[in-house]
């Protein structure tokens, strides 16, 4: 008998050298920034790689520092291309030039890490942003009905979304730099900031300015007391008209009852009288000759 012996023969490429593309230019200080990606091709079987600050490694951490991964496979050939996405976030103040680069370390036995060309970037701290509200007229001091325009005055209007707030409770406005108070009321007193947001930055609250109404609060009393002493005004001259309405009434209908009374006393008087003169005359006619 033949025996056939089946052999697995697995080829191992060794990768290339990886290589950081699309390198930044600069960092900004406190916020966050992506590197580069680190690209390593033709491993087999895959490796990994790994990051480096200033020759040491650097550790994800999610906050400061973080990675995004990718690996893929060749369908044909079973090679891998592995991507790393790195970005971090440097701290104000710290160093102006780091030295960032990128190894991979093939899953081979006894192969060395291949290193990137190190790149150095710069960080620049970024000027604080000064956000300025002025108001018209001056002092945010308005009759009643006027008008109050509020601006909200920054390096970079542009780039900046303008929000504003209004006794510490954010309006729900649209983004805008002016606010315009037309025919104010007495709900429109009060506190108003504006923030102005940059996405280098950060949110920026300028200082408060106060609305305030010229005698909103007097004229709401006088008008109050006014408004009161015309109802009690009107309430005594309607009592005035009606008494004397009253009392013409009760005078017309006293005269009516008075008028028959008057009458029959005429008429009594009037028999009397008649009654005495009968008398006289049947006297007279008796001495006649």
């Amino acid at each position: 008998k033949q025996t056939r012996s089946t052999y697995q023969v697995r080829v191992y490429q060794i990768p290339g050298k990886p290589e950081i593309v699309d390198p930044a230019s600069e960092l900004m200080a406190g916020v966050p920034n992506k590197v580069g990606t680190g690209l390593a091709k033709g491993g087999y079987p895959a490796g990994t790689l790994n990051w480096h600050l200033d020759g040491k490694p650097l550790i994800p951490d999610g906050k400061g520092v973080s990675v995004q991964e990718e690996t893929r496979r060749h369908p044909e050939t079973g090679l891998f291309t592995l991507q790393s996405e790195l970005m971090v976030t440097p701290a104000r103040g710290g160093a102006p030039h780091p030295t960032f680069s990128c190894s991979f370390s093939p899953g081979l036995p006894r192969r060395q890490a291949l290193h990137t060309t190190p790149i150095q970037l710069s960080v620049w701290e970024p000027v604080p942003l000064e956000v300025q509200l002025v108001v018209e007229p001056e002092g945010g001091t308005v009759a009643p009905g006027g008008t109050v325009t509020l601006t909200c005055e920054t390096p970079a209007q542009s780039s900046l979304q303008i929000h504003w707030i209004k006794d510490g409770v954010p309006l729900p406005l649209t983004p805008n730099p002016v606010l315009l108070l037309s025919e104010v009321r007495p709900q429109d007193q009060g506190t108003y900031s504006c923030v102005a947001t940059h996405p280098s930055h950060g949110p920026q609250e300028s200082r408060a300015v106060s609305v305030h109404i010229i005698g909103s609060l007097e004229g709401q009393g006088l008008g109050t007391v006014a408004l009161a002493l015309g109802i009690l005004g009107g309430l005594g001259m309607a009592a005035l008209l009606i008494g004397a309405i009253i009392w013409q009434r009760q005078r017309r209908q006293g005269e009516e009852r008075k008028t028959p009374e008057n009458q029959e006393e005429e008429e009594e008087e009037r028999e009397e009288l008649n009654q005495s003169e009968e008398p006289e005359a049947a006297e007279g006619s008796a001495a006649g000759p």
